[in-house]
């Protein structure tokens, strides 16, 4: 079965990023658990690595955003993320403060 785009600009991403997204990966789950303790980390590591998951969806998607296709590449964008979430489920929070007390 050929693999789609977004798929291949997914695994792109994740090998050339590697160490960061296992360190990624090691927070996030550690989040999941204990927010509180993993909060700083979280959301220091995880800046970075939502910085490179646009870049890479600005690459996905560039050529395809004009014109006729725009539709196309808003569903594009749509699937990558998603590819994005499965690993990476708590990946919208980061930036995200919330206060306890």
């Amino acid at each position: 079965m050929a693999k789609t785009k977004s798929s291949e600009y997914y695994q792109m991403m994740i090998t050339q990023h590697q160490a960061l997204f296992d360190e990624f990966l090691t927070i996030h789950d550690r989040f999941k658990s204990e927010p509180a303790a993993a909060e700083a980390d979280f959301h220091r590591v995880g800046q970075q690595v939502v910085d490179i998951v646009r870049d890479f969806d600005r690459r996905l998607c560039s050529a395809m955003g004009r014109g006729v296709y725009s539709v196309y590449s808003q569903k594009l964008s749509e699937k990558f993320w998603s590819l994005v979430r499965q690993d990476f489920d708590q990946i919208d929070l980061v930036g995200v403060r919330v206060k306890r007390g």
